[in-house]
């Protein structure tokens, strides 16, 4: 998948993201007040953590968020709508870790401050599990990240290909047992 993000005219951003399915959608953010784009941080931060049920992982499997648009390339499945429902469902929990780990990233490089402490913190207030990477990947993440922030801040667009490794699953649907004769 291939993501790029742009500053809009109203001064926001917005990422234009080419799945791999072909499909083209439009992600709008609201943080003109930022250096730093908010869906870049959360891009940068999930792939360090290897999240891939968090919002781009969840992008590339499939899912829309009611935000977003297709805006062109293929035409989407016809069940396309009833797949990002299942999807998105499925990665509630992982969406909103990925949301509060993302928000620390991008807090820590757009103050110029160390993130890793207070990501630390946030990952298990969510989870028992271990932090899903080493100190020194994640100070990698937020170097690349404020090198990114860098590159959108001269240009006003960055690019960066999303790894097919950390593309979410779809559910299957639920079959619905029938209840009387058959």
């Amino acid at each position: 998948m291939h993501v790029t993000v742009t500053r809009a005219a109203t001064g926001s951003t917005c990422a234009t993201i080419r799945r791999d399915d072909g499909v083209v959608l439009e992600l709008p953010g609201y943080d003109r007040t930022f250096r730093v784009p908010h869906d870049l941080a959360h891009a940068v931060t999930e792939r360090a953590l290897g999240l891939s049920r968090g919002v781009f992982g969840s992008i590339a499997g499939g899912g829309v968020f009611d935000n977003m648009r297709v805006v062109a390339g293929r035409r989407p499945r016809h069940d396309a709508a009833e797949r990002s429902r299942r999807l998105l469902a499925a990665n509630k929990a992982e969406l909103g870790r990925a949301e509060l780990i993302a928000g620390v990233m991008h807090q820590g490089v757009e103050h110029h401050t160390d993130p890793l402490p207070r990501a630390r913190e946030a990952w298990h207030a969510f989870t028992t599990d271990p932090f899903p990477c080493s100190d020194d990947e994640f100070r990698a993440a937020a170097a690349d990240l404020a090198a990114l922030a860098d590159a959108y801040t001269a240009t006003g667009t960055v690019e960066f290909t999303w790894p097919t490794r950390l593309t979410s699953p779809v559910p299957p649907p639920v079959v619905k047992k029938r209840r009387g004769r058959q």
